[in-house]
């Protein structure tokens, strides 16, 4: 089972339905219209760049329609998508195109510069300017695009595991990996979000993050237009635009992150918007604090969900009712439909009790096949198809799932466990605190300690021993840090997560 067909057939359904709006230019495209972009694509990327099954075609530009292009036309012809996280620099850059080795470089003006930083290891890579940039060499996208036919190309064969695009991985702990998402994961992911979440054909959705990323691609994006909804497409975040966008779209289903909702409620159209048409918001990434989202549903109302999820099984893992958002706040909720999940002690392989913290292993036709020429990352990750998280999570006795932290972003002190995520939330619950990260630093004694480095929010203030007060009776004295420091911005990734890596080399050494 393949996912090449997505668009052709939804544009057959419902040919004349609007499909997205792209907020940049304010242009409004149907189904049909969509549809025949991304074939004019495949059939101008096939004809005049010699892409074929296999070939990687990239992309290093914001946000537009031209992602859904290549999205939907690459699967056409069996290309994989690799698109670039054009916030790296050409240094970073430089490891992913060395790894996936696109036959096709497209790039955006803001980018040409990092771009001809990387030539040298593009490896004769046809170059494709689009909305302007200037490059040797390079052909123009508008212009090819317009040449091109937008008749069905005519497809190779494909199997539900077909390569269908590579996504790296952020590398907040390490070089990023190119994550192999095949055709079934496509499909099923929307299946899955559609069935488990509840999506309707009448409901919009903002796209806030980047297309290069899996919560800006499979969010909401895919299981979308996959059921004949409508997309609200931003080429970069602006708090207040977005915010009013949501409104006069009368968006019914909002993704956010915790960094996201804290810059909306900041706002003044806050306070003036009208949400009532949003069905729920969902919260991804990172924990909400629990005063933002309680100062958030006391001034609006609403709904919030929790979600979770990885690129290589996709961004939509659990779901809950709306009246379980709020009987179970802090779960994820439980496992989507068509998927399998266990919680086991990585020490010896085996199944942890009701409400014991494992590591959490999924199973299902959502989880990637691998990562790109990296086996032996394959074989760590990907055991008899359950895919290791590495999270950490302990399931209550009515099935509800609850985040515990990464066991990779644990510190080991006196040979107890500390897990950051633990630690971070009750940090962020202080009402000064904006965000917070724990890093562990070398000490002779405990060979290990907490560091808990503090963004606090604007025009607010807070001391060492205030913090770490606050942390008494909330947590064991063990896994109170032994030093807090404050730092005036934090590194993120394009999903609101922090960069602990960043932090690290700047804070522990």
């Amino acid at each position: 089972m393949h996912a090449a067909d997505l668009l052709s057939k939804r544009a057959h359904l419902t040919p004349d339905r609007e499909a997205l709006l792209y907020t940049h230019t304010g242009e409004r495209f149907t189904y049909a219209q969509l549809n025949a972009r991304a074939n004019r694509a495949a059939n101008f990327l096939r004809e005049r760049c010699g892409v074929q099954k296999g070939d990687r075609v990239s992309i290093l530009a914001h946000n537009s329609v031209i992602y859904l292009d290549l999205f939907y036309g690459l699967a056409k012809l069996g290309a994989i998508f690799a698109p670039c996280n054009w916030r790296l620099t050409a240094r970073e850059l430089a490891h992913i195109v060395t790894d996936c080795e696109p036959k096709v470089m497209l790039c955006g003006p803001e980018f040409v510069n990092t771009l001809n930083d990387l030539r040298g290891e593009l490896r004769g890579a046809q170059l494709v300017s689009v909305e302007g940039a200037q490059m040797d060499g390079a052909l123009e996208y508008e212009a090819e695009l317009a040449r091109a036919s937008d008749a069905e190309p005519e497809r190779p064969p494909l199997s539900d595991d077909d390569t269908y695009c590579i996504l790296y991985t952020s590398g907040t702990t390490g070089r990023p990996k190119g994550a192999m998402l095949p055709h079934r994961q496509i499909l099923w992911h929307c299946i899955n979000t559609v069935v488990s979440w509840g999506l309707r054909e009448d409901d919009v959705s903002p796209v806030l993050t980047p297309l290069f990323h899996a919560g800006g691609l499979f969010a909401f994006l895919t299981p979308l237009l996959y059921i004949g909804g409508r997309i609200v497409l931003t080429r970069a975040f602006d708090a207040e635009a977005s915010l009013k966008a949501i409104a006069q779209e009368k968006c019914t289903v909002i993704l956010g992150v915790p960094t996201l909702f804290q810059m909306w409620y900041d706002t003044p159209y806050f306070r003036q918007g009208d949400f009532n048409g949003v069905r729920f918001w969902i919260n991804g990434g990172a924990p909400i604090p629990i005063p933002l989202m309680q100062a958030w549903l006391q001034a609006k109302g609403g709904v919030f969900r929790q979600g979770y999820g990885l690129t290589e099984v996709g961004p939509s893992c659990f779901t809950m009712t709306d009246e379980e958002s709020v009987r179970k706040r802090g779960s994820l909720g439980k496992p989507i439909f068509h998927s399998a999940m266990r919680l086991i002690d990585p020490a010896t392989g085996n199944d942890v009790s009701v409400n014991q913290s494992g590591e959490l292993l999924i199973k299902g036709p959502h989880v990637c096949t691998g990562y790109w020429r990296n086996p032996n990352a394959t074989a760590e990750a990907i055991t008899d198809g359950w895919f290791h998280t590495g999270d950490g999570m302990r399931m209550d006795e009515d099935g509800f799932f609850y985040f515990v932290g990464r066991f990779k972003d644990m510190i080991k002190s006196g040979g107890e466990n500390i897990y950051a995520a633990e630690v971070e939330k009750i940090f962020r619950d202080h009402p000064a605190v904006q965000d917070a990260a724990l890093i562990g630093k070398p000490d002779p004694k405990w060979d290990e300690v907490g560091l808990m480095i503090v963004l606090l929010k604007p025009g607010q203030s807070a001391t060492e021993a205030e913090l770490l007060k606050f942390c008494d009776g909330k947590l064991a004295r063990f896994k109170i840090p032994k030093q807090v420091i404050f730092a005036d911005s934090f590194p993120y990734s394009p999903y609101g997560k922090v960069e602990k890596v960043k932090l690290r080399e700047k804070y522990s050494g």
